[in-house]
């Protein structure tokens, strides 16, 4: 039988821990909590509930930190990738396990039910699929200090996973602002080394055109107050990053922050 190891990575995540582990309890896999340095008790609950833990509280970026976590899951023969604030539902660890029991060298994604101030935002268009659920043998390693990518051995084919994965990503106007924060500089600093230049109105125009294209194009006015917010969060982090891009020069070259 082919071995299944769910890796999930935080920082600060108590609030979350046990319900993403505890939504894991119909899924036959290894559990491995990738901490980036927690002050609260996240480590502490994750071992409780039976996970392995390790440590690197180096933050270097999202890329660094999965890329970590392959070292030692060296012995399985899929990875699936859950962060702290999603939560695994029957329906989707059902066809998970037939993906892996076939065995199949493919590159699995997801969709998100995005999960916004206290509603589902199931009524929004998708954005497209996330790639979570990889054959070991194909991972190299991940690039990108944020919104990273797969870098594989060798090319496969992408297919999709029907069941979505809900995530309770935006629950909160406070935790919402410290998300904006966290993102813009990673969101800054990869166009930067990208050689992409910032400034105000290219922001004014980024963060414009993600606000419509949210909340008008994939219907986030169906969802009421939790659409606006959600579509204007997203367009918010889109305009301030290429304002960074341009007015936080030097920040962007300090050590990243998550």
């Amino acid at each position: 039988m082919s071995r299944l190891t769910v890796v999930i990575l935080t920082l600060n995540e108590a609030h979350h821990i046990e319900a993403c582990l505890r939504s894991l309890q119909g899924l036959q896999a290894e559990r491995l909590v990738l901490d980036s340095g927690s002050s609260d008790a996240t480590v502490a609950l994750a071992q409780a509930l039976g996970a392995q833990v390790q440590v690197y509280a180096d933050w270097q970026g999202f890329g660094v930190q999965r890329s970590r976590a392959l070292a030692h899951v060296a012995e399985s023969d899929w990875v699936f990738f859950l962060d702290a604030d999603e939560r695994m539902t029957p329906a989707l660890a059902q066809e998970i396990a037939a993906v892996v029991a076939r065995d199949e060298e493919a590159v699995w994604e997801v969709v998100w039910e995005q999960m916004a101030y206290g509603q589902s935002l199931a009524r929004m268009g998708g954005s497209g699929g996330v790639a979570r659920l990889f054959p070991r043998r194909l991972l190299e390693r991940f690039d990108g200090a944020v919104h990273e990518g797969a870098v594989l051995r060798r090319s496969a084919p992408t297919r999709r996973l029907c069941a979505r994965l809900p995530h309770y990503s935006r629950e909160t106007i406070y935790a919402s602002l410290q998300k904006l924060a966290q993102y813009v500089q990673l969101g800054a600093l990869k166009r930067q080394q990208a050689g992409k230049r910032g400034g105000l109105l290219r922001g004014m125009g980024s963060g414009l055109a993600n606000f419509l294209r949210l909340y008008l194009f994939q219907r986030g006015f169906l969802c009421g107050r939790a659409g606006f917010l959600y579509s204007f969060f997203v367009g918010l982090e889109c305009f301030f990053r290429y304002v960074a891009l341009e007015v936080d020069r030097a920040e962007l070259n300090a050590p990243v922050r998550r």
